[in-house]
């Protein structure tokens, strides 16, 4: 027998319901989008506050993006949002958070936009610059974010907020959530309308996992949808996975439709992990964004530590049809600022990205590409990064 409850109002204020009915207008309007700024091979790295000083150092941005261009990259993706806060003076931010923008960015008097001096530089340099939405829907339980919103978590079927990355106690907000959706959304425009950039980057926190939606506000709008119904328990049931996953899907078309109303030719990146790992664990259905032509690049995870496993993850047999409409390239770790990937075992992934006719690849991370304490040498890494990165067009 279906389980039933009666449908209820309670949590659930009027506004969220209009911001509701207006977003399934907003997602069909129709958008004339002209095709996006292509490259031969994509050559890109992450900058990112992570275990990394490159945006807190008066040289530090300089020093890495001229380093980049000499040794032939093509695309930078700069943090822009991480761990629910900018790092760019955001007005969205201060109104939603009460900051504007990263502390420690916020107490350096030689740098006023970190983001456009990235932009400046990089385009001097003649590379793409796109700025990268980390951690997308993650924040943690003591930012300012969620101690403003506690409404805004998704959760699990105990009640309770998931937490991932442990330590860091890193917890999900609800991308059903209307208001997490504006404020994602409001802060994509504003770096859009504000800054020149080349494009916007998502990546596999834009997702929820598989595990939350029992929220008050989700089971109210499953309800909606389902004659009164409450969700199934099992997370893992099929029917409710899809209904979640759709909703997803919907707003990364607000997303795109937001983007390309504001600059047609802004390019929508994104970088999931492989597809049936996205889908099964954190309802991504980036493959229906793809053929939905909501995404202009693609950049595929494959952070392994070993070729072994490099090699089984990195097939896929959708990739060659979607190439015809996008480019997809791969994402490569080249480890951590403490365990840098030795530099044979880089260049063996970016040879086999190259063999298989991905269109590229980017790095994952920028400070880790020196490796300071990686078996070569500073002097022989870098030499070594220009020969594997060296490409004739």
């Amino acid at each position: 027998m279906k389980r039933r409850i009666k449908r209820g109002w309670q949590g659930i204020s009027l506004a969220l319901i209009i911001m509701v009915l207006i977003m399934g207008l907003q997602a069909v309007k129709p958008i004339q989008a002209k095709p996006p700024k292509v490259v031969d091979e994509i050559r890109g790295v992450w900058l990112t506050n992570v275990s990394s000083a490159v945006l807190y150092s008066p040289w530090g941005i300089n020093r890495a993006i001229a380093q980049l261009s000499d040794l032939n990259f093509n695309t930078i993706y700069p943090v822009a949002w991480n761990r629910g806060v900018t790092f760019y003076p955001s007005d969205k931010a201060k109104e939603a958070i009460g900051r504007k923008q990263d502390l420690f960015l916020d107490t350096l008097s030689f740098r006023e936009d970190t983001l456009e001096e990235i932009i400046t530089l990089g385009h001097q340099q003649g590379l793409r610059v796109i700025p990268w939405f980390e951690y997308g829907f993650m924040a943690p339980k003591n930012s300012l974010l969620v101690k403003r919103h506690p409404s805004w978590l998704a959760q699990s079927r105990d009640g309770l907020p998931l937490q991932h990355h442990g330590k860091y106690g890193l917890e999900w907000l609800n991308p059903l959530h209307p208001e997490v959706q504006q404020l994602l959304i409001d802060l994509i425009v504003e770096v859009v309308t504000r800054y020149d950039v080349d494009g916007i980057q998502l990546d596999d926190h834009f997702s929820l996992p598989i595990e939350l939606g029992y929220d008050p506000f989700t089971i109210w709008l499953y309800q909606q949808e389902h004659n009164g119904e409450i969700p199934p328990e099992n997370y893992q049931n099929e029917q409710w996975m899809r209904w979640r996953a759709a909703k997803l899907t919907q707003v990364m078309k607000r997303i795109h439709d937001r983007v390309k109303e504001i600059k047609p030719d802004c390019i929508i990146s994104l970088s999931p992990n492989p597809r049936e790992f996205a889908y099964r664990n954190y309802l991504q259905n980036w493959l229906a964004w793809a053929e939905q032509g909501l995404i202009d690049e693609l950049i595929i995870q494959v952070y392994r530590s070993g070729m072994e496993t490099f090699l089984r993850d990195l097939p896929d047999p959708v990739i060659p049809q979607l190439q015809e409409k996008i480019p997809v390239a791969i994402g490569i770790s080249t480890g951590t600022l403490r365990t840098p990937i030795a530099l044979d075992l880089i260049e063996q992934q970016v040879q086999t990205v190259r063999d298989r006719a991905f269109d590229g690849f980017s790095f994952f991370y920028w400070e880790s590409l020196w490796g300071y304490i990686a078996p070569e040498s500073p002097q022989n890494r870098r030499q070594g990064l220009r020969e594997i990165i060296a490409h004739e067009s």
